[in-house]
């Protein structure tokens, strides 16, 4: 599975009560971009860049697969700058709460 496919499925995963009612636009510029849109306990996935995105999440795509499959650790990733975020940055450290970690690890 590619860092895109896994995108893509990520909704399957979202974890309704933990994104309430969060509204927001996130781009993961990746060999090929991808972003999310957030709405209200929805997500979804659009190929290419998003206009105005409210986080920007840059990662090479070995790096989010091993996020997704807790091979990697997001701080350690994030410190060692594997992972570089732009925009909402209290967005970006809820981000790994919005997602059910034990799904994600599922999907790859």
């Amino acid at each position: 599975m590619t860092a895109k496919d896994l995108l893509h499925r990520m909704p399957e995963a979202l974890d309704v009560e933990a994104a309430g009612d969060t509204k927001a636009v996130i781009q993961y510029e990746l060999s090929e971009p991808v972003y999310h849109v957030l709405d209200a306990g929805t997500v979804r996935t659009v190929d290419g860049r998003a206009e105005a995105p409210d986080l920007t999440v840059t990662i090479g795509d070995d790096d989010l697969l091993a996020l997704f499959k807790g091979k990697l650790n997001p701080m350690t990733a994030f410190m060692t700058g594997r992972v570089r975020v732009g925009g909402d940055v209290a967005l970006a450290q809820r981000l790994v709460k919005l997602f059910d970690q034990e799904k994600l690890a599922s999907l790859g």
